[in-house]
């Protein structure tokens, strides 16, 4: 296991173009993302952390109007966001040291933040709620229960974890945030558990 839970950045270099010829774009996220939008109006500035290649999420985010901040840690992932969306901002970054010394009205991590081990999530959490405007909100995609996974991308391993909600309650209630819905293995959201929170 401890092998697999280093090699989540080599993984997403190698496979980008893979990843993202085969990533959805039914938008099923949808629904979530406008419960993080309805935090802000048109013009807002929207931190995508994990943004990978920016389909469909920044893609949709950029629809809506919002000023969209995209950081992911594999640049063959950026290389193609920037192709897409040459007006939105692309960083190359690791969440588990992200201090981009700014405020935004939204932060999503969708399908990145859960490839972090358990220490690494008590860690970064308070990292991504820092980077929460007031009034704001964070959405991030977890696991149903506390525990381990291993998930694939193109065949190649790749790694994922979850500490319980009720301990991402009390880490988001220590940074200032609160819980504002948690739904573990989403029917309406093609099984993701999503959790939201709003400072």
């Amino acid at each position: 296991m401890d092998d697999v839970t280093t090699q989540t950045k080599a993984v997403y270099e190698a496979h980008a173009a893979a990843w993202d010829a085969e990533r959805s774009r039914a938008l099923f996220e949808k629904g979530w993302l406008d419960r993080l939008l309805a935090f802000g109006a048109a013009g807002d500035s929207v931190l995508d952390v994990g943004c990978g290649a920016g389909e469909p999420v920044a893609g949709y985010l950029v629809a809506q109007g919002r000023r969209v901040c995209g950081v992911d840690f594999a640049g063959p992932m950026l290389d193609i966001a920037r192709a897409r969306f040459p007006g939105a901002r692309w960083l190359e970054a690791d969440m588990r040291t992200l201090d981009l010394g700014a405020t935004f009205a939204g932060v999503i991590a969708w399908d990145s933040f859960f490839h972090l081990t358990a220490n690494e999530q008590r860690a970064t959490l308070p990292r991504l709620c820092a980077h929460v405007a007031p009034g704001g909100a964070l959405l991030v995609t977890v696991g149903p229960s506390e525990g381990e996974a291993i998930g694939s991308v193109d065949g190649a391993a790749v790694y994922h974890a979850s500490l319980s909600i009720g301990e991402y309650e009390r880490l988001l209630n220590e940074a200032g945030m609160r819980l504002v819905a948690f739904t573990p293995d989403d029917p309406d959201c093609a099984g993701h558990s999503v959790l939201l929170a709003a400072r």
